[in-house]
């Protein structure tokens, strides 16, 4: 059976670049909510001027708007296996994930928590870059003279990576988010990730307790 993977964790804890990794590596789809927010800022339209407040002030969408944007996604996705970077964010949306996946006879398989403690994340809001063509997202030094090692698209600083948004989206996560890692805890589907190493790191213990847990899972 595919796996359906949720990953959580703080803001510049790292989401997008494992959750890449853990889908390239478990042949599974990906889907980051922050990219796809980002995109629709891009396009512009009545979704666009409903969330660009909300996010310049590092606020979170209202639950029916992204579950709504979520939806399509997972019609499509549900049958293949996923990890979803940054969904859901909070109770009523875990809710909605996971009636709708009743609806389908699937489940989240299990919620992988990134750690990293606040000063470290503080220091990687000042040096993170992304690009606005793929998505690509790394440190400064990984770019090549500003320009996206990957594509060669302009490598620059997310406008919402300022301090005082990125301690406001902190506070959001806490409140919010870490009440849906409480519940996949309590539900013994929970992998908590050491995130504060390398990247290649960091993957390959996850890779290892996501062995492990579905091992533990199959002789449970």
């Amino acid at each position: 059976m595919p796996l359906r993977l949720i990953l959580l964790g703080p803001p510049a804890s790292g989401k997008g670049t494992q959750g890449r990794r853990i889908a390239e590596r478990e042949g599974l789809a990906y889907l980051s909510t922050g990219a796809l927010l980002r995109e629709a800022l891009e396009q512009g339209g009545t979704l666009s001027e409903e969330i660009r407040p909300i996010l310049a002030r590092g606020g979170y969408i209202a639950d029916g708007t992204m579950c709504q944007i979520l939806e399509p996604w997972l019609q499509t996705h549900h049958a293949t296996g996923w990890v979803l970077d940054g969904f859901p964010r909070t109770l009523v949306q875990d809710n909605f994930l996971r009636d709708w996946l009743a609806k389908v006879d699937c489940e989240v398989d299990a919620a992988v928590a990134l750690d990293v403690p606040k000063e470290d994340l503080i220091a990687r809001i000042h040096d993170r870059v992304e690009c606005p063509d793929c998505r690509w997202s790394g440190r400064r030094c990984d770019s090549v003279a500003g320009r996206c090692p990957k594509c060669g698209g302009p490598a620059g600083p997310r406008a919402d990576d300022d301090l005082d948004n990125f301690l406001h989206r902190f506070d959001e996560f806490v409140l919010h988010a870490v009440p849906v890692i409480e519940r996949y805890a309590g539900l013994d589907r929970l992998i908590r990730a050491e995130a504060t190493g390398g990247i290649e790191v960091v993957a390959d213990g996850i890779r290892e307790q996501i062995q492990r847990f579905i091992q533990d899972g199959q002789e449970a």
